[in-house]
């Protein structure tokens, strides 16, 4: 039986869950320049001490849904099973069941915005590129520490690799989501995360075949 956060940390949890749902509203109807960080807070009703606790920035918290999922990707890899299989295969069912925890009947709404925050605003982008190269980083010490691996590049770039099947995954998912209101309307189907999971594993598939594509003239 799984037992419940204590209390303290459910406070903790709705306040951070807080900060994202204000976050992602406020950018959606008036764009991340027009929001400061004192009407975030002032919408949430915390200080600023108290946002800092949870995020470095308006763009931590703007990409809190997304980068979530890429954080308990790499507590997933440090439990899966080490198994001889494939490490592309390994870090695939590692980040699928990371989607599955953390894909809550609200995540999708959220994680689409936060996509579409970061591809219309520089800020983001630079901010992402940070993120994804530490994680990156943690994700080549994980690997090198659980399992015997090569000294050599290809580790980092099958990492490389399944950053951008996923970005290519999530790019496809929200072109195919069409446009969406910032404050979600019940007439407006959720994104599904099934769907996204899927483009992942069929993008992750087509990887090998990407490497042997030959230049052959017209």
């Amino acid at each position: 039986m799984t037992t419940a956060p204590p209390l303290r940390e459910r406070k903790k949890q709705r306040t951070r869950q807080a900060l994202i749902d204000a976050a992602l509203r406020l950018f959606g109807d008036r764009g991340f320049g027009g929001v400061t960080l004192d009407e975030l807070c002032e919408e949430v009703e915390v200080s600023k001490r108290t946002f800092f606790r949870y995020f470095e920035g308006k763009e931590d918290v703007a990409m809190a849904p997304l980068h979530d999922m890429w954080r308990a990707f790499l507590v997933e890899l440090e439990t899966i099973p080490a198994d001889g299989r494939p490490l592309l295969e390994l870090m695939e069912t590692a980040l699928l069941t990371a989607l599955d925890r953390v894909a809550d009947d609200a995540w999708a709404g959220r994680a689409l915005l936060s996509y579409r925050l970061s591809e219309s605003t520089s800020s983001m982008n630079a901010h992402n590129l940070h993120f994804c190269e530490s994680t990156m980083c943690s994700l080549i010490e994980v690997l090198h520490r659980r399992l015997d691996l090569p000294d050599d590049a290809r580790p980092r770039l099958l990492g490389d690799m399944l950053v951008a099947a996923w970005r290519h995954a999530v790019g496809g998912w929200a072109a195919a989501a069409g446009d969406r209101p910032a404050v979600p309307e019940p007439a407006v189907p959720e994104p599904a995360v099934p769907e996204l999971a899927a483009r992942f594993r069929d993008t992750v598939a087509a990887l090998p075949g990407s490497l042997t594509l030959t230049a052959d003239p017209r």
